[in-house]
C-alpha cells in the first residue's frame, strides 16, 4: 500500500483515530469495527507521515499471535524497518526490560519465569513444611489469592497489613515466603513480570528516564483487559509532565462493553475514566459494524443497552438485515444438542454453511459433553477448544523442567518435578534430608545436591542417584556453555536422562502418543531457531523457554474456517476475538448463563451481559439461540427459567422454531417450578442403617456380609466382604446394595 493511500479506505471515525496527534487518545472500538486496521494503520502513519523512529513505538497486545500479525502487517505497509519496533504482549514487554536490568532488583538476567502449575508446585512445598492442612490451604486456591495480590500490586507486607482473619494471615505468611523461595531460586512468575518492572520505574530514576525517553509513542490494544497492575505500568511509562521528559502519546483501544475477565483481574474502571485520568484525551467512537448483519447487531445493542454506567453507542452495518435470528426452545439437553447438529447438518447438505465455518458456545466447559456424544453419533467432526493443552502435557512440563534446570539449577521447583523423573531412586525420604540439610546450612535446594555426601542419615543408594543426576546436569550445562542450539540440548536431555527410554519401552498405548509430544516439543526448539536465525537475533535456550512461557493460552485457539469442516465448540470467554459466520449460542437460562452464582451481584450480572453481547456478536450471517425446558445435573433434572437476555431481544429479530413458537421467553419467567422431581432409575440410599453382620446384596460384587461400618447420613460407609471379590468399602449413599 502507498503511503499516500494509508487513510483512503477508512471510514471518517476511523480515519480520525489514525491521523489525532499531540493528546492522549481513547479509541471506543465496537465489535467488529475495524480496531486491528485501525492501530496497524496509526503505526505505520506514525512512521511513514510523522517522522517516528520504529524503536520508538512500544504496542501491547494480549496474545503473541496479535502482536505477531500486527507486527506483519505494519511491515507490509511501511517495509522492513517495522521490525525494530517493540510490538509484544505485556509480559513479553516487561521480560525485555527486565532481562537488561534484573540486577537492579537482585536478580541475574537469566532469571526463570514460572508458570501457573510451577507456582502451584512451590506452593505446596512451603504449605507442607509450614505443617498447614492442605485441604484447607488449598495450593492452587493460595495461589489465586496471591495472584490476585500481585495484580493489585499488593507485596506480602502490605498483604499482612490489610489481613482480617487467621486465615487470610497464614496466606500472607505463605505469601512472604513463596516471594523468598522466588528470589532465592532467581525466579519471578507471571505476575512478577508486570510487578517487578513497575518496581523498576518507580524505585530506579535511571531506568525509568531511560524508558521514557525511548518510547514515544505507547499503544495498547484491549485496555479493556488490563488490570491495576498493567494500568500502571502504563501511567510509568507515558510519564507526567514533572518527569523532564514530553508525554508519551498514548492510544489506547478497547470497548467496555467487551470487558468479561474481571475474574482475572481486570479493572474495566480503566478504560471508563480515562478521560478522568487523562483529561485532554480525545475519544473517536468506532461504531460502524464490517463483521454482522444489521438484525444480530440489533439483538446485541438491545441486550447490552440494559448494562447501567456505560457509554452509550450503538452498532451499525451496511449489509443489510439478513436472516432472522432463530430461537430453539428444548425439552432437554440432548433435544437441544439434538436440534443444533440437525441444523449443522441441514445448512451442510443444502449448501448455506460448512460445519467448518460453524461455532458452538456455552457458559461453562461442561455443556460440551452432550454436544460431544450428539457430535459422534452423527458422525460430524468437531473439536473442543479448552482441552489439556500441548504444554500442560505432563511429558512436555517435565522436558521442559530439565531444559529450565539446565539454564537455571537455582529453579528449585523444576528441580523437584526432575529429580525423581523417571524414577532413579531419590525418593521422598532423600529429598527430605537434602531439605534439612539446606536448611541447615543456608543453601539452596541445588547447592545442597551438591553437597549430598556431607547430609546426615542420607542412604547410600540414594546419594548415588543424586550424584549421577548433578553429574547429568552438570554435562546438559556444558552443552548451553558451548552455544549448542536448543533442538539439539532437547534432543539431550530425552537420551541421556532416560525420559524417552522410559516410554519407548511401555506396553501402554497412550505412551507412544507423548513420544509425540517431545518429538513434537523438538519440533517446536527448530522453528524457534530458524524463525530467530530469520529476523537476526541470537539462539539460545534461555530464549527458547521465554517463546515457550510466554505463549498465551488464547493463542491456541484455532480459527473456525481453519478447520476445513470440523465444528468449533468452546466457552464464550474463549470466543472473544473469534468471529464465524454461523454460531449457536447455547444454554441460555437462568442459573445456566446468566451463571448461578451471578444471580444476587448486579456487577456480576452486567459482566454476564456484557459476555452475552461478546457472544452475539461473534456471529456474521446465522446466529441459533437456544435453551433448554430441563437439564441434568447431578444426574438428576434441573427446571431453569429462560435467560433474562432472551427477553431483551426485540421480537422482530428473533424467529423462534415452529414447534417451540409457544414457549417463546418473555421475562414473565419468574414463575416457579416447584422442586424437580426425583429421579428415577438411580438409588439413593441415605438413611440406609446397616449393622456388622447384615447380609446385603450389590449389583456388581454379588451378595455380602457387613463386617465393619463407620459414618453416617451421606457419609455412612460399610466395608463388607463379598467372598471371592474381596473386601470392599463403600459409601452406602451411592452404593447400589441391598439389605437381605
Amino acid at each position: 500500500m502507498s503511503l499516500t493511500s494509508l487513510v483512503d479506505d477508512l471510514n471518517p471515525q476511523q480515519r480520525e483515530a489514525v491521523i489525532h496527534a499531540g493528546t492522549p487518545l481513547l479509541v471506543v472500538a465496537g465489535a467488529g469495527s475495524g480496531k486491528t486496521r485501525v492501530l496497524t494503520r496509526r503505526i505505520a502513519y506514525l512512521l511513514a507521515e510523522r517522522g517516528v523512529a520504529p524503536y520508538e513505538v512500544l504496542a501491547i497486545t494480549f496474545t503473541n499471535k496479535a502482536a505477531a500479525e500486527m507486527k506483519e502487517r505494519v511491515a507490509d505497509l511501511v517495509g522492513e524497518r517495522a521490525k525494530s519496533m517493540w510490538v509484544s504482549t505485556f509480559h513479553s514487554a516487561c521480560v525485555r526490560m527486565l532481562r537488561q536490568e534484573a540486577s537492579r532488583l537482585g536478580y541475574s538476567n537469566s532469571f526463570t519465569i514460572y508458570d501457573s502449575s510451577d507456582s502451584v508446585r512451590l506452593l505446596t512445598v512451603i504449605i507442607r513444611e509450614l505443617n498447614l492442612d492442605a485441604k484447607q490451604y488449598v495450593p492452587r486456591a493460595v495461589a489465586g489469592l496471591i495472584s490476585a495480590a500481585k495484580n493489585e500490586l499488593i507485596g506480602p507486607a502490605n498483604y499482612l497489613q490489610q489481613t482480617t482473619n487467621h486465615f487470610e494471615q497464614t496466606v500472607a505468611e505463605i505469601y512472604a515466603l513463596y516471594q523468598k523461595r522466588l528470589g532465592s531460586s532467581n525466579a519471578m512468575d507471571f505476575d512478577d513480570l508486570i510487578g517487578k518492572t513497575v518496581e523498576l520505574l518507580q524505585r530506579f530514576p535511571e531506568a525509568r528516564s531511560r524508558y521514557r525517553s525511548r518510547f514515544r509513542h505507547i499503544l495498547v490494544d484491549e485496555y479493556q483487559d488490563t488490570n491495576h497492575a498493567q494500568y500502571v505500568l502504563i501511567r510509568e511509562l507515558v510519564g507526567t509532565p514533572e518527569d523532564g521528559f514530553p508525554i508519551a502519546e498514548l492510544c489506547v483501544v478497547g470497548d467496555a462493553d467487551q470487558s468479561i475477565y474481571a475474574f482475572r483481574g481486570a479493572n474495566i474502571r480503566n478504560i471508563l475514566q480515562f478521560e478522568e485520568d487523562y483529561p485532554n484525551a480525545r475519544t473517536v467512537m468506532l461504531e460502524q459494524n464490517y463483521r454482522s448483519t444489521q438484525n444480530i447487531l440489533t439483538a446485541a445493542n438491545a441486550v447490552i443497552s440494559n448494562n447501567e454506567d456505560r457509554r452509550e453507542k450503538n452498532l451499525w452495518s451496511q449489509e443489510g438485515k439478513g436472516e432472522s435470528i432463530t430461537g430453539y426452545v428444548a425439552e432437554s439437553d440432548h433435544d437441544e444438542a439434538n436440534f443444533v447438529v440437525g441444523e449443522i447438518r441441514r445448512l451442510r447438505d443444502e449448501g448455506i454453511s460448512n460445519p467448518g465455518d460453524t461455532a458452538i458456545f456455552y457458559r461453562t466447559n461442561a455443556q460440551s459433553r452432550t454436544f460431544e456424544e450428539t457430535f459422534l453419533r452423527s458422525a460430524i467432526p468437531y473439536k473442543v477448544v479448552g482441552g489439556v493443552r500441548f504444554y500442560e502435557r505432563k511429558e512436555v512440563k517435565d522436558l521442559l523442567g530439565y531444559l529450565r534446570v539446565v539454564v537455571n539449577p537455582e529453579d528449585e521447583v523444576s528441580l523437584r518435578r526432575i529429580i525423581n523423573t523417571p524414577k532413579r531412586g531419590i525418593g521422598d525420604r532423600a529429598i527430605d534430608v537434602i531439605d534439612l540439610h539446606a536448611r541447615a546450612m543456608g543453601i539452596s535446594f541445588w547447592q545442597a545436591l551438591n553437597d549430598a555426601s556431607f547430609a546426615a542419615d542420607i542412604p547410600s543408594r540414594s546419594l548415588a542417584s543424586i550424584n549421577d543426576f548433578v553429574h547429568l546436569i552438570g554435562s546438559l550445562r556444558t552443552l548451553v556453555e558451548a552455544g549448542t542450539k536448543p533442538s539439539v540440548i532437547a534432543q539431550a536431555v530425552l537420551e541421556q536422562s532416560g525420559l524417552l527410554a522410559e516410554l519407548a519401552k511401555s506396553v501402554d498405548p497412550q505412551d507412544e502418543g507423548r513420544v509425540e509430544n517431545l518429538q513434537e516439543l523438538v519440533a517446536v526448539a527448530t522453528e524457534y531457531e530458524e524463525s530467530e536465525m530469520e529476523d537476526g537475533e541470537e539462539i539460545s535456550l534461555s530464549g527458547f523457554l521465554e517463546d515457550v512461557s510466554l505463549v498465551a493460552d488464547s493463542d491456541q485457539i484455532p480459527e473456525g474456517e481453519d478447520h476445513g469442516g470440523v465444528v468449533t465448540m468452546m466457552t464464550l470467554h474463549t470466543a472473544k476475538g473469534l468471529e464465524f459466520p454461523t454460531v449457536f449460542l447455547t444454554g441460555m437460562e437462568e442459573g445456566i448463563f446468566p451463571h448461578s452464582r451471578t444471580l444476587g451481584d448486579k456487577n456480576e450480572i452486567q459482566e454476564e451481559r456484557r459476555l452475552a453481547y461478546v457472544g452475539l456478536t461473534r456471529a456474521r450471517k446465522r446466529l441459533y439461540l437456544s435453551r433448554s425446558e430441563h437439564r441434568s445435573s447431578w444426574g438428576t433434572p434441573t427446571y431453569n427459567p429462560p435467560s433474562r437476555f432472551l427477553a431483551e431481544i426485540p421480537d422482530e429479530v428473533i424467529s423462534w422454531n415452529e414447534r417451540t413458537r409457544s414457549l417463546a421467553p418473555k421475562l414473565t419467567s419468574t414463575r416457579s417450578f416447584g422442586p424437580p422431581p426425583k429421579a428415577t432409575g438411580k438409588r439413593d440410599n441415605t438413611g440406609m442403617v446397616l449393622e456388622v453382620g447384615d447380609r446385603v446384596s450389590h449389583d456388581t460384587f454379588g451378595l455380602g456380609k457387613v463386617i465393619a461400618v463407620n459414618g453416617a447420613g451421606d457419609r455412612a460407609e460399610a466395608t463388607i466382604d463379598f467372598g471371592s471379590t474381596g473386601e470392599k468399602r463403600l459409601l452406602l449413599r451411592y452404593a447400589p446394595v441391598e439389605k437381605l
